[in-house]
């Protein structure tokens, strides 16, 4: 009996370990995940030790073949071909993956990318998603190319992005949704004759990189807008505002919709919530943070740091997330 086709999987992220669990379970009768190739273990943590990331440590775990290169190099490249490895799988890597690596793999490579393509092509697609107010997010299966984000996708599997819910939950649904996408997918990957349709150039966005700064609030946007971004930025880079030169972090949120006839960034109201005036509505937080403390309910934060009606915080002006 003719060996079973060969899969190697590069990824670092744990929203890759569903389609790793399912490689390595009910995909095993079709084809051998033979090894995982991920970022090296970094320096973490306050004691800086030495951690592997979800998708190593899941590999060691399991007892899969773990390599970890600086960058991904004509070395690994020789090493695909030894293996005979028929596809090469992609996720959250991490890492810009050259010609002599893409075309290593008999039937070639292939990327999950977590957006409806050609929208948000980049780093960020399912934060810039849940920030942007979208109602519905995805996970393409596409060729990898030397552009990024650029080959033609094979198919879809569409996500819905709840009115509450934030990045984790999000990335977990995708990651999810991985699965049933190889399921429909992964007879053709293995025989080399799944089609690929290109993308609409005319129609391609850019979701660039989420940065720290980002995670200011800016009192000028909607309370709507406001409250998307805080979902999007959680657990990072979160959410702040200053008031007079202190900068508050935001913990729990939530938004009203009443006409409010203030200047933006002015404290409306202090119970339950600490809600304050925006472009249209209100955005009220429910937990509070000031420099040194820990996160406490807004009742507890006021008792240390009192606000009063009428107080006015600062802005800090929101940056676009997408490009063209």
């Amino acid at each position: 009996m003719s060996e079973k086709p060969v899969i190697v999987f590069f990824g670092s992220d744990a929203i890759c370990l569903p389609v790793l669990e399912y490689l390595r379970t009910e995909a095993s009768a079709q084809c051998q995940l033979r090894a995982v190739v991920s970022q090296p273990d970094r320096h973490q943590g306050r004691g800086k030790k030495l951690q592997p990331n979800p998708v190593s440590a899941w590999a060691r775990d399991h007892g899969i073949e773990l390599l970890q290169p600086e960058k991904p190099s004509a070395e690994l490249a020789q090493w695909l071909i030894a293996a005979n490895t028929s596809v090469a799988l992609v996720m959250a890597y991490g890492h810009f993956l050259g010609k002599a690596v893409r075309e290593a793999p008999r039937h070639g490579m292939f990327n999950f990318h977590g957006s409806i393509l050609p929208s948000y092509r980049g780093a960020s697609p399912v934060e810039t998603a849940i920030a942007c107010g979208d109602v519905e997010t995805g996970v393409g299966l596409m060729e990898v190319v030397k552009e990024m984000d650029a080959g033609g996708v094979a198919d879809v599997q569409r996500v819905a992005i709840g009115a509450d819910e934030t990045s984790p939950q999000i990335r977990q649904k995708i990651g999810d949704a991985v699965v049933p996408l190889l399921q429909r997918n992964l007879a053709g990957l293995l025989c080399g004759t799944l089609e690929f349709v290109p993308q609409d150039a005319s129609a391609v966005t850019y979701a660039r990189k989420i940065c720290k700064e980002d995670g200011g609030v800016d009192f000028a946007l909607t309370a709507q807008q406001i409250y998307d971004r805080l979902r999007a930025f959680t657990p990072w880079p979160g959410g702040y505002f200053e008031h007079e030169g202190v900068r508050i972090k935001v913990g729990r949120a939530s938004l009203r919709s009443a006409t409010v006839d203030a200047p933006i960034g002015t404290v409306i109201e202090l119970e339950p919530a600490l809600c304050l005036a925006t472009g249209a509505g209100e955005i009220c937080f429910h937990e509070l943070q000031r420099p040194g403390g820990r996160m406490l309910a807004v009742a507890d934060f006021l008792r240390g740091y009192p606000l009063s009606i009428g107080a006015q915080c600062e802005s800090t002006p929101a940056q676009p997330l997408v490009r063209l």
